[in-house]
């Protein structure tokens, strides 16, 4: 199913789980070492280098059995692990903000060569005005560059899902590069209780290592990788087009895929995380917000009071952001008459969130009018707190009755 309530227990039970006090960042670390990578390749940045730290020393202790590199640059980083995925490795790393800047050229390479590397983004804000803090506008930056991304609401999701993506990147109907984003800060450093998976469940789990299959580095089979293509003559042209069109599907392919492994994890491990889209107390609400991340715990407990209000609220929170989840969002919107989407990035084209401006694109669909607005907050790390949250659900109870603003709602513009 696409849509679900978070982390609702079943019966299947794994077997004993150790229970950790852990901060996000090493969260991802443990659900890294969980995936059996044979390579990591790393260079530290805030709000992300504590991760690495942690991998680092995982490798160091002997509790992880992978090469780790330690590159110049993150332009070296993801070039690297190129090469290693393409001989056959399963590879890790992570970065942020400048970072993936910094390796925005084999960040693009990468879904070409439909690699599955899994990266996690511990979310920041834009480089400039300087800003170490967190936010998504890293992340929503290259949401457009073929990377299936997926955000986390808390600490326990993050290992979790870290460990899910790398068996989400290697599926054959996929075969494209994962990001985990987590964000920066709030996830990054907020220390939760989790449990952690025995590694020999994980292991049942992750199955057999399949990554090179389309394509392989050996010396006994030479072949071209990323071949020149397009032009105006020959197989350019339809050579660039079937890689194009194999990425979209792959993309497409992903949404099935990760319902699918997000269902199997569940049933082995006992805890249930929406793949695509939660809904949470929408059903008989006459409106709406919109959620990413780890926003959502404030945004909830704004719902759960609003409702004891009276309010007729509920929420729609994005796990896949890439790609985006229309269907799902369909039957979602489909109970609901107006929505507000809280976005901790901003979209200059647009002059909104740019959550806002992919959904304004669902509602089209929709074939009915739903009247919505956007609000942008949480920039450069500042708090979206339960309060801000009501300030959305009063402006957006409003959109029942009244034309609904062209311009956004900054929620930090006075704090």
């Amino acid at each position: 199913m696409s849509t679900a309530t978070l982390e609702t227990p079943i019966q299947a039970k794994p077997a004993k789980q150790k229970v950790m006090l852990v901060e996000g960042n090493e969260a991802a670390a443990l659900g890294v070492a969980l995936a059996r990578p044979d390579m990591v390749a790393v260079y530290p940045i805030t709000p992300q280098s504590s991760l690495v730290e942690h991998v680092a020393k995982l490798i160091a202790d002997g509790k992880m059995d992978a090469d780790i590199v330690d590159a110049e640059g993150e332009h070296s980083v993801l070039s690297v692990l190129q090469g290693g995925a393409l001989a056959g490795a399963r590879t890790y790393t992570a970065t942020c903000g400048p970072g993936l800047a910094f390796m925005f050229e084999p960040y693009f390479r990468t879904s070409g060569m439909r690699l599955p590397i899994v990266m996690s983004i511990v979310t920041r804000d834009g480089i400039t005005p300087q800003s170490v803090w967190g936010g998504h506008q890293d992340a929503m930056t290259v949401r457009e560059v073929g990377w299936v991304q997926v955000y986390c609401e808390t600490v326990q999701e993050v290992l979790d899902t870290t460990i899910m993506a790398f068996k989400i990147a290697e599926h054959h109907d996929v075969m494209l590069p994962v990001n985990v984003c987590l964000d920066g800060n709030y996830l990054s450093y907020g220390t939760s209780r989790v449990e952690l998976p025995n590694q020999e469940d994980v292991d049942a789990f992750m199955g057999a290592k399949d990554v090179n299959w389309h394509v392989a580095l050996d010396p006994l089979r030479p072949m071209a990788v990323d071949p020149l293509t397009g032009g105006s003559g020959g197989k350019g042209p339809s050579t660039f087009v079937r890689y194009r069109k194999g990425q979209c599907k792959g993309m497409q392919n992903s949404l099935r895929v990760i319902e699918e492994i997000h269902e199997e994890w569940a049933q082995r491990f006992g805890r249930r995380f929406a793949p695509l889209v939660e809904e949470y107390r929408l059903d008989g609400a006459d409106y709406a917000i919109m959620t990413l991340g780890s926003m959502t715990g404030a945004a909830k407990d704004a719902i759960d009071e609003a409702r004891d209000a009276g309010r007729k609220v509920g929420l729609i929170k994005i796990k896949t952001f890439s790609p985006f989840p229309i269907d799902a969002l369909l039957k979602s919107f489909a109970k609901i008459q107006a929505l507000g989407v809280v976005d901790r990035s901003v979209g200059f084209r647009w002059n909104c969130g740019p959550m806002y401006q992919e959904t304004m694109g669902v509602l089209y669909r929709l074939g009915r009018h739903i009247p919505s607005m956007s609000f942008i907050g949480g920039l450069a790390g500042a708090d979206i707190t339960v309060g801000h949250f009501h300030r959305v659900i009063e402006a957006t109870e409003k959109l029942l009755s009244n034309p609904a603003p062209i311009e956004p709602v900054w929620l930090n513009e006075k704090d």
